[in-house]
């Protein structure tokens, strides 16, 4: 295991650390300009939002409107309809 481990340490001597000239970056560095906002991106998120609370509501209603009926059959003790 050692001798793998000092093998490696002298690769890496010889072949040197990259430059960083020659490396690529995921990130582009540049400054934000806030005089411009990116209203492309504030309206998706805005309207992402109201479209999630707007389906939350719709389910909670449908809940609501299942756990009476459920509510309601439970109550119901007529054997001939069943």
């Amino acid at each position: 295991m050692a001798a793998a481990l000092r093998a490696g340490e002298r690769l890496r001597l010889v072949a040197g650390a990259p430059s960083l000239a020659f490396t690529r970056s995921a990130f582009v560095a540049k400054r934000r300009n806030y005089d411009q906002p990116n209203w492309f991106g504030v309206g998706l998120a805005f309207s992402t939002t109201a479209a999630l609370w707007a389906f939350l509501f719709k389910q909670h209603n449908e809940d609501i409107m299942e756990y009476e009926r459920r509510k309601q059959e439970k109550q119901h003790k007529c054997t001939g309809c069943s």
